[in-house]
């Protein structure tokens, strides 16, 4: 059901404001809480706390720092009775044979395997973002240092020398130190920054199913390099498996256009016998892909986080974990800037923020554009050195394991949240 608006008084008084109530707005307001910090958080869409009514389809593979970060925010409880493990990721590159026009899968692989304990922990985490979202659109009305303004819009932002002032469409206005924007790709708070974007359009499209399989999964997710783009099988609880399939948009939408049996056949050739007999659960989503990065992530008073600073392609299944790194790092850069008794929305106090973050973020996406445009192609000499490639890391065992841990999200300098570890005030 929908949860009602916890606020409906005409001004609001706040210490950090945060536009956007998915995964990553409400990490961080829960991270922010449990520092002692008070929010409010915008969100245009009502809350839902019933899984049943609150999917698109999609799942989470969320790295195990990101999942130590959720239980760290107390969501466990919610959160484990409907999380899978990925204990092992297959990698491989395909071709398509001119004659059965099956996809073929080359022998040489990478493999990771989570018995090597390059992280102390599964790989991953599988969630579907119809629990996550509930988990959390249940921990921020139940949490009081957090006020929840939903269904609520920004209709006029103002960075002011000692406060911002945001003008919601319903008429009321809310005064914060800092006014975060982490309501997606279509940000009010990044447009009222002015910030220039470089943007690259793939031209391809996400197919997202949830498929229903008669083989076990054995917790092992594939990642299959295609020429239209890669498709990966992420293992959810059950017989169950979320299907991700970048392909180019023209074939996607010819996909789409046709029935679930036609889709089910384009997958089987796709995906060959490693699940068995497959079905459709659900009906078949599609996502536009692109990548865009914000120039610049914080101005005086304002700050940008998740996909309102960088969306990258799902190739490695990054996104998510980005953006709850940044929510852990700029809830721990707020943290830190009161304890010292710093202004938190002075510029100065968000720098930290964007130097801790921007790096990392940047390299990931450019590394998943080099990747898709490495794979996405049928050129014969450049697939023979890309499976040389996988092959020749999955070799070297030092190599693996450092491949490993960087795809886990176990690399770099890791906020506390990371690492497992609450923050106190």
């Amino acid at each position: 059901m929908a949860l009602a608006n916890s606020d409906q008084e005409h001004d609001v008084e706040t210490e950090i404001a945060i536009a956007g109530g998915g995964l990553v707005g409400a990490a961080l307001a829960l991270g922010l809480a449990q520092s002692g910090i008070s929010s409010a958080v915008i969100e245009a869409e009502p809350l839902i706390d019933d899984a049943a009514a609150a999917t698109d389809g999609r799942a989470s593979a969320l790295g195990y720092p990101s999942w130590r970060m959720l239980l760290a925010l107390g969501l466990g409880p919610e959160l484990e009775p409907h999380a899978q493990p990925i204990d092992q990721i297959l990698i491989t590159d395909a071709s398509q044979s001119k004659i059965t026009r099956k996809f073929q899968s080359s022998p040489l692989s990478l493999h990771f395997d989570s018995r090597e304990k390059p992280i102390g922990g599964p790989l991953g985490m599988m969630v579907e973002n119809r629990h996550l979202r509930c988990a959390l659109a249940r921990a921020l009305t139940a949490n009081p240092k957090i006020r929840v303004l939903a269904p609520a819009r920004i209709a006029r932002l103002e960075a002011l020398p000692a406060k911002a002032r945001a003008r919601l469409e319903d008429g009321r206005d809310l005064n914060a130190a800092l006014v975060i924007g982490a309501e997606g790709r279509r940000s009010a708070v990044r447009a009222a920054m002015d910030v220039r974007l470089i943007q690259v359009d793939y031209e391809q499209t996400a197919l997202v199913a949830t498929l229903a399989h008669d083989r076990a999964h054995d917790g092992v997710a594939h990642q299959m390099f295609l020429p239209g783009g890669p498709v990966a099988l992420l293992p959810l609880q059950g017989h169950r498996t979320c299907l991700v399939w970048s392909e180019k948009t023209a074939f996607a939408k010819s996909v789409l256009a046709q029935s679930p049996d036609v889709a089910l056949r384009e997958i089987r050739a796709r995906i060959g016998a490693v699940l068995g007999e497959i079905s459709l659960e659900g009906q078949l989503w599609s996502f536009p892909l692109s990548m865009a990065l914000a120039e610049t992530w914080v101005k005086s008073r304002l700050a940008l986080a998740g996909d309102a600073a960088h969306a990258i392609h799902p190739i490695a299944g990054q996104g998510l974990n980005l953006g709850l790194r940044d929510a852990a790092a700029l809830a721990e850069t707020l943290r830190d800037a009161r304890r010292s008794g710093a202004d938190l929305g002075a510029e100065t106090t968000l720098l930290r923020y964007q130097r801790w973050r921007r790096f990392d973020t940047a390299t990931t996406a450019f590394a998943c554009d080099a990747f898709n445009r490495l794979f996405s192609n049928a050129i014969a000499p450049v697939r023979l050195a890309r499976r040389l490639g996988l092959a020749g890391v999955d070799a070297i065992g030092p190599l693996r394991r450092l491949a490993m841990q960087i795809a886990a999200g176990g690399a770099g300098d890791l906020p506390l949240l990371l690492r497992g570890e609450a923050l106190a005030p």
